[in-house]
């Protein structure tokens, strides 16, 4: 279960499904990656093909990061069985 979200664009598709505040050619993706965020219940559950799934490194320890497209993230921790601090970023 997802219980925040910090960036809003990502917020108000989670909520409201509108992609009005994210690039809509992550817009899909970014669907099916808070879907199974939502769903799942540890960060394991998020290591599918394709999402390359890794912690970050450093101070951002803890926190994890799957892939949406080139250098775009959503980043997020887990505390118990609910997904926090989820974030859509450019980290790098």
């Amino acid at each position: 279960m997802i219980q925040k979200i910090r960036h809003k664009g990502l917020k108000k598709l989670y909520e409201d499904d509108s992609a009005a505040k994210v690039n809509p050619d992550h817009a899909d993706k970014l669907r099916r990656i808070l879907a199974r965020l939502d769903a799942a219940s540890k960060r394991q559950d998020m290591d599918l093909p394709g999402y390359r799934l890794h912690e970050l490194k450093g101070q951002r320890k803890g926190t994890w990061s799957v892939k949406v497209s080139g250098n775009w993230r959503v980043t997020f921790r887990f505390e118990g069985s609910c997904a926090t601090d989820v974030d859509f970023e450019d980290y790098h």
